[in-house]
């Protein structure tokens, strides 16, 4: 599967469990970038949070590819990231994603509001 193909299947998977504010950055042009894509969203609560998580999971499972290389922050439960490689899903609650503001950092990328 695809970078690109995989991204859209993460996206899917937040979809499934209303995350809001999904984003899709594109860092394939930007040099010294860890991934291709960052996949971002916005969950209301812990538990949507790890609902969001969960269904990603399923869906790139059942998309015909693996669980995620690393996941991490699923014991804080105020920021998920799902790192498959080439793509990195970020699963925030909304203050923690104001806080972090990770689309900022990477302010070069081309961004894709999706919904």
């Amino acid at each position: 599967m695809t970078a690109e193909e995989l991204s859209k299947v993460i996206i899917k998977g937040m979809e499934e469990k209303k995350a809001s504010d999904i984003l899709l950055m594109d860092l394939r042009h930007i040099k010294n970038s860890v991934t291709d894509f960052f996949v971002i969203c916005s969950g209301n609560s812990d538990t949507q949070l790890d609902a969001i998580s969960d269904s990603i999971e399923e869906q790139v499972i059942k998309a015909g590819d693996k669980g995620p290389w690393r996941n991490e922050g699923k014991s804080g439960r105020n920021w998920i990231l799902m790192d498959y490689v080439d793509v990195v899903a970020h699963i925030f609650l909304k203050d923690k994603r104001e806080f972090y503001g990770l689309e900022d950092l990477w302010g070069d990328a081309k961004v894709t509001r999706i919904g």
